[in-house]
């Protein structure tokens, strides 16, 4: 059920999420200190507040798991040894049951806020809450557990269920065929919505801050009065002019008329003398204005800063909105790969703008993930290499003068630089030449690349190609960047450098074909002049020597891809060159002239420049101009990829070529789910949304295989197929089906039509698909 009144809905979100954190907390806390009193009745607290709320509005499903919580709750405290309830199966212990019930909650408050269908079964929830155990073990989770007689305390008084009517106070549930739901990691992480974008929509604020911004708001409307007033000393200096300039006229007029006599003289006389007056008239309107508007000017640029910083103020949030995600988050995963983490987490209390938050909750995901999967060995080789059974991963925040800083780091296995360097060369990243040009940080820099994945196979943690990159994406976006240090066997560190103010912006202002350009000043080392004589070619790349290290430079037009202009440039001509510092890589772009270092506010951009190269954002200087506010990072990837692209003089060997599939899928998860199965097995490809757009990107791109769904709009597979097969050039071109239509009939419609393999849906697995084009590509 919907609650129906809008306000009621969204207190009762705020709420809930907090005692559903605060619950889960501590439950992770109480795992390992069992034996704290004064947690558990803080948590009996918290599922009493829970189920008042919900029984309150009419959530009813949620006051009954959250009744039963706190009756859990109150039965461990009232144990002498609350720890012996655990016994030797931490999987099935009371506080596993305790998380599993909490997600569901998660999912049913979400449905509450929505309307959006939870599909949690909260009877079943219930009997795992009371002690269901699976009917043949843990090993076997897809069994039907068997509930035995469990006996039902006063649970659903006054919530009965409307189609489990037999559950009534103080009865027995005797149904050996009652399914237990066990959510899974990636639910309990994010029970909304299967785009897993995270936002905070709620902020705590003290009425101090309203307080003190109302305040500024009075003293701004006071300032908007006064600025109006200007408006009338201006109006009279404008009248002044045009009285004075119409009685110079008149007197020319009349001077021209008359000859030299007394008449003229006394005239003009009188004209110099009124003059004279207005003149000084006019020389204190103007200073009287000159002087109220350096005055407001000044009040309105303080009240324009201290209303910047106390909106500012408003929206940071301190890190442990987003750190109190992963404990749950890390203990499940390292639980499910058979290894011991401890996640300790440090400056909670870093404040951080709410958007920073919200961008960096995945990737921050995404790093502890990979840490996990990848970094941390199991216990027994840890054993083995005299390491702690328990892997360490510390999170850390913290702030300088400039920047937010996160650290994670871990006391694993370290980064393989081989083996990173065999994927690079396997997927196409980059060739053995470049590798072999690279320093070290800048071949361990490769796990940030768009389909980097050390995974041979697919599955609900890796293989996917889809992981650090978003890292490296958000992190951008955020105008920050990321350095790794890794030591082989002894772990690995990744750190991230964020800006502090994300709206506004110090930026050094270049020109640029007569346009203005913006570069963040923090990725700035230096300007300099320097001379063609200075220049001379390294590896096919302009380079200038600047303390006693070689830099590569480029014209900022060249990588814009703007239109050449005529310079006037002689040998002779100082050049304007700005020197980047992105991470460990340099660059130096060379401008047509430096123009000014300001404070910009940076526009959002639109949907239609929100990803454009080389470009981050967009403001609106001073003079009106608009002005593009452009992206270090990416201009750095252009420079190494333009500078490789025309500086082969020389015959090289590439890197194979990928052979490129067209995938045609009209459903979207299930085409972005074969897509990164194929991108893994390192396949280009090309994606259709149905058989008539599959056949338009056939014929404008050249592919070496076609996998079609065959229930599709606008053009089956089965027709698609048929139209392919009527072009001679296409007779030999591979076409495999995967379809949920799994008669004979079809598969015959699918022979007749020219299909080379026809793969069902219902028994699909990766290596079927992935063998059947490795055997006809």
């Amino acid at each position: 059920m919907m609650i129906d009144d809008e306000e009621l809905r969204d207190v009762f979100k705020v709420a809930s999420e907090e005692h559903l954190q605060n619950l889960d907390d501590g439950l992770l806390h109480l795992e390992n200190h069992p034996d704290d009193l004064a947690v558990l009745e803080a948590l009996m607290r918290e599922a009493h507040s829970l189920k008042g709320d919900a029984n309150m509005l009419g959530v009813k499903d949620v006051g009954t798991l959250a009744h039963q919580i706190e009756h859990i709750l109150t039965q461990l405290k009232q144990q002498e040894n609350p720890a012996s309830s655990l016994g030797n199966d931490t999987t099935d212990s009371p506080y596993e049951r305790l998380a599993h019930a909490i997600a569901a909650i998660r999912k049913l408050v979400h449905e509450a806020v929505t309307g959006e269908p939870a599909r949690v079964d909260t009877f079943s929830v219930l009997a795992e809450l009371m002690g269901a155990q699976p009917a043949k073990g843990e090993d076997n989770p897809s069994q039907e557990p068997e509930v035995n007689s469990i006996e039902v305390i006063n649970t659903v008084k006054n919530n009965t269920f409307d189609k489990n009517q037999e559950l009534k106070e103080n009865a027995t549930i005797q149904n050996p065929k009652s399914k237990i739901v066990r959510l899974s990691e990636a639910e309990v992480q994010n029970p909304k919505s299967p785009t897993n974008s995270y936002r905070i929509e709620t902020i705590r604020v003290g009425t101090r801050h309203l307080d003190t911004l109302m305040t500024q708001a009075g003293e701004l409307t006071v300032t908007k009065i006064r600025i109006a007033h200007r408006l009338g000393e201006i109006e009279a200096i404008a009248n002044l002019w045009e009285e004075w300039n119409r009685d110079l006229f008149t007197n020319r007029f009349a001077f021209s008329r008359e000859q030299q006599g007394d008449v003229a003289h006394q005239r003009l006389e009188t004209f110099h003398h009124h003059s004279e007056k207005r003149l000084e008239q006019l020389g204190h309107l103007v200073k009287t204005l000159q002087s109220s508007l350096s005055e407001d000017t000044t009040r309105l640029e303080q009240l324009s800063s201290d209303l910047e910083e106390g909106i500012r103020t408003l929206r940071l949030l301190p890190f442990a909105t987003i750190f109190n995600l992963f404990p749950r988050m890390v203990r499940d995963l390292a639980q499910q790969q058979g290894k011991l983490v401890e996640l300790i987490a440090e400056g909670k209390d870093t404040l951080a703008d709410k958007r920073l938050l919200e961008e960096m909750k995945d990737p921050l995901m995404h790093i502890l993930r990979n840490a996990i999967d990848h970094g941390i060995e199991p216990p027994q080789e840890r054993e083995r290499l005299g390491k702690p059974t328990t892997a360490t991963i510390r999170l850390k925040a913290y702030q300088t003068p400039t920047n937010i800083v996160l650290e994670i780091s871990d006391d694993g296995r370290g980064l393989d630089l081989d083996r990173i360097k065999q994927i690079a060369v396997k997927r196409g990243i980059c060739g053995e030449e470049e590798l072999a040009a690279m320093t070290p940080s800048q071949i361990q820099a490769l796990i940030f690349a768009p389909g980097f994945s050390t995974a041979p196979l697919v599955t609900e943690i890796s293989g996917r190609g889809v992981g650090l990159d978003v890292v490296q994406t958000n992190v951008e976006k955020l105008k920050g960047t990321i350095q790794v240090e890794s030591f082989p066997g002894q772990g690995c560190t990744l750190r991230v450098n964020l800006s502090i103010t994300l709206a506004t912006a110090h930026v050094l202002i270049v020109q640029v074909n007569e346009m203005p350009y913006a570069i963040p000043v923090e990725f700035v080392q230096t300007a300099c002049l320097i001379k063609s004589e200075e220049i001379f070619p390294l590896e096919g790349r302009d380079t200038i020597i600047r303390d006693s290290q070689p830099i590569s430079i480029v014209q900022l037009a060249d990588l814009l891809e703007l239109p050449p202009m005529p310079s006037g440039l002689t040998q002779e001509t100082a050049l304007s060159c700005i020197i980047l510092q992105v991470g460990q890589a340099q660059l130096g772009v060379v401008v047509d002239a430096l123009v000014d270092e300001q404070d910009i506010l940076i526009k959002p951009q639109s949907q239609l420049l929100k990803r454009v190269r080389n470009v981050s954002g967009a403001t609106i200087l001073g003079t009106g101009d608009v002005c593009m506010v452009l992206n270090p990072q990416d201009l750095v990837k252009s420079a190494r990829s333009r500078s490789q692209s025309i500086s082969s003089t020389q015959p090289r060997q590439l890197a194979p070529t990928k052979p490129t599939v067209l995938l045609v899928e009209d459903s979207i998860a299930t085409r972005t789910q074969e897509k990164r199965i194929l991108e893994t097995a390192g396949y280009q490809v090309i994606t259709a949304v149905d058989g008539l757009d599959g056949f338009n990107k056939l014929r404008s791109h050249a592919v070496d295989a076609v996998v079609s769904d065959v229930q599709m709009p606008n053009l089956d597979g089965f027709g698609l197929t048929a139209k392919i097969r009527q072009y001679q050039e296409y007779s030999e071109l591979p076409i495999i089906l995967v379809t949920s239509l799994a008669s004979d009939e079809d598969k015959r419609r699918g022979a007749e039509a020219g299909a080379n393999a026809y793969i069902i849906k219902g028994s699909f697995n990766q290596e079927a698909l992935l063998s059947t084009l490795k055997r006809l590509v």
